[in-house]
């Protein structure tokens, strides 16, 4: 397993821009899919993104497509979610996500490490 720690949550307006930073501890975080997962009050955490362990692959949640991104620099143990256009709808606590499957699941089971969240709220 790895440790995950999330950092760049906060409150936006609609329409503005944030940037996640999910930092992992370990020597492996090169062999790790990652992902990023959100829970709003009352609701099912959700998947929003995964990026493959080369960055080779990535895979979205419709609701986020063409306004997120997702990317990851294995030199510095760091994957990112860039969020642009944001809406209120996007208020959630984002949290990253690892496990050693190919590729990036949506299955909250399927993965094995998770950091404590970062809350981003945006604001309409």
């Amino acid at each position: 397993q790895v440790q995950l720690v999330e950092s760049g949550g906060g409150l936006v307006q609609a329409g503005g821009s944030l940037r996640l930073s999910c930092a992992a501890s370990g020597r492996f975080f090169s062999s790790y899919t990652m992902a990023w997962f959100r829970q709003a009050p009352g609701k099912e955490r959700e998947f929003v993104a995964g990026i493959s362990w080369s960055g080779g692959s990535t895979r979205y949640a419709d609701s986020v497509k063409g306004r997120f991104t997702i990317s990851r620099d294995n030199g510095k143990n760091t994957v990112y979610l860039q969020m642009n256009s944001l809406k209120p709808e996007d208020t959630a606590v984002y949290s990253c996500a690892a496990h050693l499957r190919p590729m990036p699941t949506v299955v909250v089971s399927d993965y094995d490490s998770w950091g404590q969240g970062t809350q981003v709220t945006v604001s309409s």
